[in-house]
């Protein structure tokens, strides 16, 4: 796949929460780049810093969480659309309102909660479109009429008036994916998009993004638990351990040649038609508390392959090829290339 322009950059991002106990490092140190038109997936277990991620990029993170100096969130912006890079970490609240629903979108876990329930969803969309850009109500509430059609919701006139409660929840969350395309995005954060939908719903939605991102070149970052998911429609994917990314590499490439123990025991765990009956693989252990995170490599204490200097230091990031970046001790003295932890 030939690389297209960045369109954001990640380095060395690092969200603290203070608390009576101590600070919780949710994300600490975390580096990546988004291309255009590309799917990005970051995966991890519950409480790796996967949403937290997601939310320091649209500033959403809020007291007592921060976004701890050093750390750059890069939006490269648009010359053709009027935009300006900017750094989103250090960003106004202006400038990241600018940013935020315009030049980046998000849908959340949950549309049932996301949406105002007093409000239609039409209003809703619209007052995003009205924000941004320079247009009329009338062109406003037809362009979220054009969106709901686009998004696969039959008598769409009929939809725009209704209000959430009247709408299931795979129609909610097409709602939420059209309001957030509304103002034709260059990323789409969709974080858990399908968590709440049955299996046939949830199929139905990521095909569904998966042909959005091929007719309006929308960036996609899906944020999920769900290797099976990103079997499906990620390019490229990011595993997240302890609020770090501990290996990230092309889809292919990852379930083919995985490296990381991290990411070897998630893909075991995989359910499959080979496994004939067998129990499934579990990591044993649990992920360590972010107030009191461990010296050395935090999956230390639960890898199969752990030695004593895991306990004492933390890996750096290892090139295993073009864009496939390891943090473990294990690759540290193949011919893989050290680097610092960046993307090419």
């Amino acid at each position: 796949m030939s690389v297209n322009k960045k369109i954001l950059e990640v380095k060395d991002l690092r969200v603290y929460f203070n608390t009576k106990k101590g600070v919780s490092k949710a994300v600490d140190g975390n580096n990546f780049t988004m291309y255009e038109n590309e799917t990005l997936a970051i995966v991890g277990e519950s409480g790796c810093g996967k949403s937290v991620t997601a939310m320091s990029i649209l500033g959403l993170v809020s007291k007592p969480g921060e976004i701890m100096e050093g750390s750059k969130i890069v939006y490269m912006g648009d010359v053709e659309r009027g935009e300006d890079g900017v750094n989103l970490a250090t960003a106004t609240d202006a400038q990241i309102r600018d940013v935020r629903g315009n030049g980046i979108s998000m849908i959340f876990q949950e549309p049932m909660t996301s949406l105002n329930p007093v409000f239609t969803v039409g209003k809703q969309i619209t007052e995003n479109i009205l924000l941004h850009e320079d247009v009329s109500k009338e062109e406003a509430d037809k362009r979220a009429t054009e969106l709901l059609k686009m998004v696969g919701i039959s008598r769409p006139e009929k939809v725009f008036g209704n209000y959430p409660h009247q709408l299931s929840g795979g129609m909610c969350q097409r709602v939420m994916i059209a309001m957030a395309l509304s103002c034709n995005p260059k990323l789409l954060i969709a974080d858990e998009p399908t968590t709440a939908l049955d299996v046939t719903i949830q199929a139905q939605i990521l095909s569904l993004m998966n042909e959005l991102k091929e007719k309006t070149g929308t960036s996609i970052m899906l944020i999920t638990h769900d290797l099976g998911v990103v079997a499906q429609v990620a390019d490229y994917v990011n595993v997240m351990y302890a609020g770090k990314v501990v290996e990230r590499a092309a889809v292919n490439e990852l379930f083919e040649n995985p490296k990381h123990p991290y990411t070897i025991g998630l893909m075991k765990s995989m359910p499959s038609l080979a496994n004939d009956g067998e129990r499934l693989n579990v990591i044993e252990g649990s992920v360590p508390n972010p107030l009191y995170l461990p010296k050395g490599c935090y999956f230390a204490d639960r890898c199969p392959k752990a030695m004593d200097k895991c306990r004492e230091a933390q890996p750096g990031s290892v090139k295993i090829k073009s864009r496939h970046h390891v943090s473990c001790f294990l690759y540290e003295n193949d011919n893989a290339e050290s680097t610092a932890a960046q993307e090419d």
